[in-house]
C-alpha cells in the first residue's frame, strides 16, 4: 500500500504529518497534485479546538489550494490529466479541510462529485502561479465581504483588520475603482502593507480613532453627534470590542459587514442601529465568487502575491503553523506540498 503525507489534527493544540494511504479517485472523483496550500486563520482555530465539534478525530486540515489533475474518473467530463485548477473546498460536500475525509495540506488530494458538481474545480489560467492560485479561496471570502457589502466605486470605505481577509477586501475595492480605503489595525507590519497596496493605514487602539477618520473623509453631524462621513465598514477582526467601535462610528444609513469569525458574542447598541437605520450584514465563505476571482488575477490589476509573507515545504509544516500563527510576523503562510 502507497502511504503519503497528511496534516490532521489529534486534540486540541495537537497537529502531525501522518502517513495515509494514496486516495484512489471513484468513477465521479478527481485526484489532485496539491502544489500550494495556504494557511487560513479557520486552520488555527480548528487546531486550537482540537477539531471542529461534532467531527471526528484525527482531521484533516488544509483548504486554500492550487492542484495539476493526475487523474479522473470514468464519469468525469472537461477535466484531464495535466489541467491546473483551483479547488473550492465546500462544493458538492467535500468539506476540504472542513471536517471532511480530505485536507489539502498533502501531495495528493481527492476531490469527489466532480461529475455531479461543475462547481468544484477551476482551471487556473497559465499567466497566473501555483501561488496566486492557493490565494483564490481566501480572496473570495473577501469579494464575498465586499459583495455583500454593494460595494461601489466612489463609496468611502474603512477596513477594520489587515489579516489576509482584510487586506483581500482592500485587495477587491481597489480593483472595483475605490480610491480611498482605510485599514485599521494593531500591526505595524501589516498596516505597511495596507500602505503599500494603496490605503491609508491607522493604527487601532487610538482615542482619536473617530477623528483620524473625519480627517479622512470628512463629517456628519447627526443626532448632536460628529461622525465620519463613512459608506461602508467591514469588519474582520473577529474581536468583538471592534465590532461595538464600528456600530458608533457608523454615520446614518452606512453599511457594515461582518466577515470576522468571532468566538465570543459581542454587545449590540440596538437605539444606534435604529437611529442610524445601520444596515448590519454578515458574510460567510463565498457561494460563487470564484470564478470572479480568479478573473480579477488575471486582469492583473491586483498584486495578490504580495500578501504571502513566508513559504514553507510541506516537511516543515510545524514551523510554518507556528509563524502563522504570529499575526505581528506573518500575513498569508504558504506550504509547498510537493516538498
Amino acid at each position: 500500500m502507497v502511504e503519503l503525507p497528511l496534516v490532521r489534527i489529534h486534540a486540541p493544540g495537537q497537529l502531525s504529518l501522518d502517513a495515509v494511504a494514496a486516495p484512489e479517485p471513484g468513477p465521479d472523483d478527481v485526484l489532485v497534485a496539491v502544489q500550494q496550500c495556504g494557511i487560513c486563520g479557520s486552520d488555527l482555530g480548528y487546531t486550537a479546538m482540537g477539531g471542529l465539534p461534532g467531527y471526528p478525530l484525527p482531521m484533516p486540515l488544509g483548504h486554500e489550494l492550487a492542484a495539476v489533475v493526475e487523474r479522473v474518473g470514468s464519469r468525469v467530463q472537461g477535466f484531464a490529466p495535466g489541467d491546473r485548477v483551483v479547488v473550492n473546498p465546500t462544493a458538492g460536500g467535500n468539506a476540504i479541510g472542513n471536517g471532511g475525509a480530505e485536507g489539502g495540506f498533502a501531495p495528493l488530494l481527492l476531490v469527489r462529485g466532480v461529475s455531479r458538481d461543475n462547481g468544484i474545480l477551476f482551471r487556473l489560467p497559465d499567466s497566473l502561479s501555483d501561488e496566486e492560485g492557493a490565494l483564490v479561496e481566501p480572496l473570495s471570502v473577501a469579494m464575498h465581504a465586499t459583495n455583500r457589502s454593494e460595494l461601489s466605486a466612489g463609496d468611502k470605505l474603512v477596513i477594520f483588520g489587515a489579516g489576509p481577509i482584510g487586506l483581500g477586501v482592500l485587495l477587491v475595492a481597489r480593483y472595483l475603482g475605490l480610491d480611498h480605503c482605510v485599514v485599521v489595525d494593531r500591526s505595524e507590519r501589516r498596516l505597511a502593507l495596507a500602505r503599500a497596496l494603496g490605503a491609508t493605514a491607522v493604527p487601532a487602539g487610538d482615542d482619536g480613532l473617530a477623528a483620524r477618520l473625519c480627517a479622512e473623509f470628512g463629517s456628519v453631524q447627526y443626532l448632536g453627534q460628529t461622525l465620519p462621513d463613512i459608506d461602508v465598514l467591514i469588519e474582520a477582526t473577529g474581536v468583538g470590542a471592534v465590532f461595538e467601535q464600528c456600530v458608533q462610528l457608523a454615520r446614518f444609513r452606512s453599511r457594515l459587514t461582518v466577515v470576522g469569525v468571532h468566538k465570543a458574542p459581542a454587545q449590540i447598541d440596538l437605539l444606534s442601529v435604529l437611529a442610524r437605520e445601520l444596515r448590519i450584514s454578515g458574510s460567510m465563505a463565498y457561494p460563487d465568487e470564484f470564478p470572479a476571482v480568479i478573473d480579477m488575477l488575471a486582469s492583473g490589476r491586483v498584486n495578490a502575491s504580495a500578501l504571502i509573507s513566508h513559504r514553507f515545504p510541506l516537511s516543515a509544516f510545524e514551523q510554518a503553523f507556528a509563524v502563522a500563527s504570529n499575526p505581528n510576523e506573518a500575513v498569508k503562510v504558504m506550504v509547498d506540498c510537493q516538498r
